[in-house]
């Protein structure tokens, strides 16, 4: 591994990666307005704190089914079809929902089976775009790639769901035509992905790990065992990839309860939620450009460590904020905290990886965001019965302790985990 710092857009200078970043802006963008939309919709209907975390439930338990399996697909199919199919999924449903809103049709069940789609199609895109990442950029890049590819989820974060509030209570648009725009959106992004090459086969790599891998060929089950045993028994992939579910769980799930502080807690609208959304990316923006010449440096683990305690105290903090205005201002916070924290794990697991498992590994990687989606449902509960501050408090304290037990395993080899793939 590099000490000395990368350019901070040195992954772009690949042409076909180019591509691959230009269809993941597109995409984070529809996708950010779906999440935004989808939760406004929830809280119009129900006006929930519960309803909203069924919602975030039915995405994060689809994700959860999905994501392992297409980490097989992506070891084993065409990762360009796998993520052109994904997409045009994702398009149609929000298609879909644009026409249930349009023709006054909708119910909530159907917020339900559109957030279930979701989960479902980003299991299958997000291994293989991973995977094809480190294929088209090499390991040496993979950290700037990476920390690139959050920068645009990042970015899109602060243009699509302030977007789209601002639209769904704009008369002339509404939830319908937000739900339009959003499509429209992925179009463009299935049209980017037409023209990326089909990337290598696992079966095309001549590594004694592929040569293993291929015992399980044709057993999707066994396949999947295969990867979590892999993972498993490397210490310096379990740690991030565990302690990640845990920080990703409680700590993330403060995208799902925005409108309940915003509408619920300083009785603002629509507006002021994309609003919030919008201070979460642009933290998420800067932390992303400083993050991405140091990704691939020495002291990327030690960064880790610092984001994940930031992340934690930040949520403790908007816990108690007094008023919308600083709400703002720390949620801006949580969103560089988070952001950061999520791309280093990635880097450093991936980076880790044998090729055979690159896409089953980062499975295991994008599992805790489907174990965020499913915590919400019970702390949709808890902000019920306790209130959305105790929630976010409790959220907080998780992610720190969490952070403090990661930091205890690593002073116990007395260095930040920093693994190179043995090839």
């Amino acid at each position: 591994m590099k000490s000395e710092r990368t350019a901070t857009f040195a992954a772009l200078g690949v042409p076909a990666f180019r591509l691959l970043w230009l269809s993941g802006v597109f995409s984070f963008m529809s996708i950010q307005m779906q999440f935004l939309l989808r939760s406004l919709l929830a809280w119009d209907l129900t006006e929930s704190e519960g309803a909203l975390g069924i919602v975030f439930f039915a995405f994060g338990l689809a994700l959860g089914v999905s994501t392992l399996f297409g980490g097989v697909a992506a070891d084993r199919l065409s990762k360009r079809r796998l993520m052109l199919f994904g997409q045009l999924v994702l398009l149609l449903g929000s298609i879909g929902m644009g026409l249930a809103l349009a023709t006054d049709v909708i119910q909530f069940w159907m917020l339900l089976v559109s957030s279930a789609l979701q989960g479902l199609m980003f299991g299958l895109i997000g291994p293989a775009r991973i995977s094809m990442t480190t294929e088209l950029v090499g390991r040496e890049r993979l950290g700037n790639a990476i920390t690139l590819s959050s920068l645009s989820l990042s970015g899109s974060r602060v243009i699509a769901p302030t977007g789209a509030g601002l639209l769904a209570g704009w008369a002339l648009f509404g939830l319908a035509g937000a739900y339009f725009v959003s499509a429209a959106i992925a179009t463009l992004s299935y049209v980017l992905l037409l023209p990326l090459p089909e990337t290598s086969k696992r079966e095309d790599s001549p590594t004694g790990a592929t040569r293993l891998a291929r015992l399980a060929v044709g057993n999707p089950l066994a396949e999947i065992r295969q990867g979590i045993r892999y993972a498993m028994s490397r210490p310096e992939l379990r740690r991030p990839i565990l302690t990640s579910i845990i920080v990703i769980m409680f700590g993330f799930s403060y995208v799902a309860f925005q409108p309940a502080l915003v509408e619920g807690v300083f009785g603002l609208g629509d507006r002021q939620v994309g609003f919030i959304s919008g201070a979460s990316s642009i933290g998420a923006v800067a932390a992303s450009i400083v993050l991405a010449s140091r990704a691939d440096s020495t002291s990327a683990g030690s960064i880790l460590v610092g984001l994940g305690y930031a992340f934690g105290v930040s949520v403790i903090i908007l816990s108690g904020a007094p008023n919308y205005m600083w709400a703002l201002v720390i949620t801006a916070a949580v969103g560089g905290a988070s952001t950061g924290f999520i791309s280093l794990v990635q880097t450093i697991v991936m980076r880790g990886t044998d090729e055979a498992y690159q896409g089953r590994v980062q499975s295991l990687v994008q599992l805790p965001f489907a174990a965020f989606a499913i915590a919400a449902a019970p702390l949709g509960v808890l902000a019920e019965w306790a209130g959305v501050r105790a929630m976010f408090l409790t959220m907080g304290i998780a992610v720190t302790l969490s952070m403090v037990v990661y930091s205890m395993a690593s002073m116990g080899e007395g260095r930040s985990p920093q693994p190179t793939a043995s090839h």
